[in-house]
Protein backbone atom coordinates (compact mmCIF):
# COMPACT_ATOMS: atom_id res chain seq x y z
CA UNK A 1 0.00 0.00 0.00
CA UNK A 2 2.88 2.60 1.05
CA UNK A 3 4.31 2.74 -2.32
CA UNK A 4 7.55 4.97 -1.88
CA UNK A 5 7.93 8.32 -4.27
CA UNK A 6 11.22 8.78 -5.46
CA UNK A 7 11.95 12.50 -4.85
CA UNK A 8 12.30 14.08 -8.09
CA UNK A 9 15.99 15.37 -8.32
CA UNK A 10 16.20 11.38 -8.18
CA UNK A 11 14.39 10.53 -10.80
CA UNK A 12 16.41 13.45 -13.28
CA UNK A 13 19.58 11.53 -12.30
CA UNK A 14 17.92 8.32 -13.27
CA UNK A 15 17.04 9.71 -16.39
CA UNK A 16 20.10 11.46 -17.29
CA UNK A 17 22.44 8.28 -16.48
CA UNK A 18 20.09 6.08 -18.76
CA UNK A 19 20.54 8.63 -21.45
CA UNK A 20 24.28 8.90 -21.04
CA UNK A 21 24.27 5.20 -21.07
CA UNK A 22 21.71 4.04 -23.86
CA UNK A 23 22.39 6.90 -26.73
CA UNK A 24 26.12 7.84 -25.76
CA UNK A 25 27.64 4.35 -25.54
CA UNK A 26 30.24 5.56 -28.52
CA UNK A 27 30.98 8.66 -26.72
CA UNK A 28 32.28 6.73 -23.75
CA UNK A 29 34.18 4.39 -26.12
CA UNK A 30 35.97 7.53 -28.24
CA UNK A 31 38.93 8.07 -26.32
CA UNK A 32 41.59 11.17 -27.09
CA UNK A 33 44.91 10.02 -29.66
CA UNK A 34 47.67 10.16 -26.82
CA UNK A 35 50.34 12.81 -27.40
CA UNK A 36 53.01 9.97 -28.39
CA UNK A 37 50.90 7.59 -30.55
CA UNK A 38 51.60 7.38 -34.52
CA UNK A 39 52.79 10.37 -36.46
CA UNK A 40 51.71 13.19 -33.88
CA UNK A 41 53.96 11.26 -31.22
CA UNK A 42 56.96 10.49 -33.90
CA UNK A 43 56.83 14.39 -34.71
CA UNK A 44 57.14 15.28 -31.91
CA UNK A 45 60.01 13.17 -30.49
CA UNK A 46 63.37 14.28 -30.48
CA UNK A 47 65.15 11.26 -30.03
CA UNK A 48 63.60 7.93 -32.01
CA UNK A 49 65.38 4.73 -31.57
CA UNK A 50 64.12 1.66 -34.03
CA UNK A 51 61.70 0.29 -31.75
CA UNK A 52 60.00 3.38 -31.29
CA UNK A 53 60.34 4.55 -34.86
CA UNK A 54 58.50 0.91 -35.83
CA UNK A 55 56.17 1.45 -33.40
CA UNK A 56 55.04 5.16 -34.12
CA UNK A 57 54.88 3.75 -37.93
CA UNK A 58 52.67 0.95 -37.58
CA UNK A 59 50.69 3.05 -34.67
CA UNK A 60 49.63 5.31 -37.43
CA UNK A 61 48.84 2.71 -39.91
CA UNK A 62 46.27 1.09 -37.50
CA UNK A 63 44.64 4.63 -37.44
CA UNK A 64 44.70 5.06 -40.73
CA UNK A 65 42.79 1.44 -40.95
CA UNK A 66 40.55 2.52 -38.21
CA UNK A 67 39.54 5.91 -39.58
CA UNK A 68 39.00 3.89 -42.94
CA UNK A 69 36.74 0.99 -41.78
CA UNK A 70 34.88 3.53 -39.99
CA UNK A 71 34.09 5.37 -43.07
CA UNK A 72 33.46 2.47 -44.71
CA UNK A 73 30.78 1.41 -42.15
CA UNK A 74 29.14 4.65 -42.14
CA UNK A 75 29.12 5.37 -45.79
CA UNK A 76 29.62 2.06 -47.55
CA UNK A 77 32.69 0.91 -49.97
CA UNK A 78 33.29 3.95 -51.71
CA UNK A 79 36.17 5.26 -53.33
CA UNK A 80 39.12 5.75 -52.60
CA UNK A 81 38.63 4.68 -49.03
CA UNK A 82 38.19 0.85 -49.63
CA UNK A 83 41.52 0.82 -51.76
CA UNK A 84 43.40 2.96 -49.75
CA UNK A 85 42.50 0.50 -46.74
CA UNK A 86 44.05 -2.18 -48.63
CA UNK A 87 47.20 -0.03 -48.95
CA UNK A 88 47.61 0.30 -45.61
CA UNK A 89 47.14 -3.29 -44.66
CA UNK A 90 50.14 -3.86 -47.03
CA UNK A 91 51.82 -0.79 -45.51
CA UNK A 92 51.72 -2.82 -41.86
CA UNK A 93 52.59 -5.89 -43.79
CA UNK A 94 56.07 -4.22 -44.44
CA UNK A 95 56.20 -3.02 -40.93
CA UNK A 96 55.58 -6.78 -39.25
CA UNK A 97 58.44 -8.23 -41.48
CA UNK A 98 60.49 -5.35 -39.94
CA UNK A 99 59.53 -5.99 -36.17
CA UNK A 100 60.11 -9.48 -36.87
CA UNK A 101 63.02 -8.76 -38.82
CA UNK A 102 64.62 -7.09 -35.76
CA UNK A 103 62.75 -9.27 -32.74
CA UNK A 104 60.72 -6.19 -32.00
CA UNK A 105 57.28 -6.79 -29.87
CA UNK A 106 54.65 -5.83 -31.96
CA UNK A 107 51.95 -3.54 -30.28
CA UNK A 108 49.11 -4.00 -29.73
CA UNK A 109 46.20 -2.81 -32.34
CA UNK A 110 44.30 -0.47 -30.20
CA UNK A 111 43.23 2.30 -32.81
CA UNK A 112 40.28 1.68 -32.80
CA UNK A 113 39.15 3.17 -29.81
CA UNK A 114 40.75 6.79 -30.82
CA UNK A 115 38.93 7.09 -33.88
CA UNK A 116 35.76 9.60 -34.40
CA UNK A 117 32.95 8.52 -36.81
CA UNK A 118 32.57 11.78 -39.34
CA UNK A 119 29.52 13.34 -39.74
CA UNK A 120 29.86 13.53 -43.67
CA UNK A 121 31.97 12.58 -46.46
CA UNK A 122 33.13 15.99 -46.19
CA UNK A 123 34.41 15.21 -43.00
CA UNK A 124 35.93 12.26 -43.46
CA UNK A 125 38.04 13.08 -46.67
CA UNK A 126 39.30 16.34 -44.39
CA UNK A 127 40.61 13.68 -42.18
CA UNK A 128 42.15 11.74 -44.71
CA UNK A 129 43.95 14.61 -46.22
CA UNK A 130 45.26 15.52 -42.29
CA UNK A 131 46.14 11.93 -41.58
CA UNK A 132 48.28 11.64 -44.51
CA UNK A 133 49.59 14.57 -44.34
CA UNK A 134 50.85 13.91 -40.70
CA UNK A 135 51.67 10.24 -41.61
CA UNK A 136 53.73 11.77 -44.63
CA UNK A 137 55.77 13.64 -42.54
CA UNK A 138 56.35 11.54 -39.97
CA UNK A 139 57.78 9.14 -42.87
CA UNK A 140 60.17 11.65 -44.10
CA UNK A 141 61.74 11.69 -40.61
CA UNK A 142 62.07 8.67 -39.71
CA UNK A 143 63.64 7.87 -43.28
CA UNK A 144 66.30 10.93 -42.27
CA UNK A 145 66.90 9.47 -38.77
CA UNK A 146 70.59 8.89 -38.55
CA UNK A 147 70.15 5.49 -36.03
CA UNK A 148 68.07 3.18 -38.38
CA UNK A 149 68.99 0.47 -40.28
CA UNK A 150 69.20 1.18 -43.91
CA UNK A 151 66.76 -1.76 -44.85
CA UNK A 152 64.02 0.09 -42.74
CA UNK A 153 64.89 3.82 -43.52
CA UNK A 154 64.24 2.26 -47.34
CA UNK A 155 60.95 1.12 -46.26
CA UNK A 156 60.42 4.23 -44.17
CA UNK A 157 61.14 6.04 -47.68
CA UNK A 158 58.72 3.65 -49.22
CA UNK A 159 55.34 4.16 -47.36
CA UNK A 160 56.00 8.23 -47.41
CA UNK A 161 55.98 8.06 -51.24
CA UNK A 162 52.97 5.70 -51.35
CA UNK A 163 50.99 8.14 -49.00
CA UNK A 164 51.84 11.17 -51.20
CA UNK A 165 49.82 8.78 -53.72
CA UNK A 166 47.03 8.82 -50.87
CA UNK A 167 46.98 12.54 -49.96
CA UNK A 168 46.66 13.35 -53.56
CA UNK A 169 43.41 10.89 -53.49
CA UNK A 170 41.94 12.29 -50.40
CA UNK A 171 42.55 16.20 -51.70
CA UNK A 172 40.73 14.73 -54.76
CA UNK A 173 38.05 13.72 -52.98
CA UNK A 174 37.83 16.60 -50.96
CA UNK A 175 37.73 19.28 -53.59
CA UNK A 176 34.35 17.81 -54.70
CA UNK A 177 32.74 19.48 -51.32
CA UNK A 178 34.93 22.62 -51.86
Amino acid sequence: MGRKITSLPNIIKMVVFLLVVFYNVEAFAETELPQDYGAKGALQDSSIPLEEALTYAIQDEYLAQARYDTIISKFGSIRPFTQIKSAEQRHISALLSLFKKYNIKVPEDNAKQYTKEPGSLKEAFQAGVEGEVDNIAMYNKLASLSGLPQDVKVVMKQLGDASQNHLVAFRSGLSKYQ
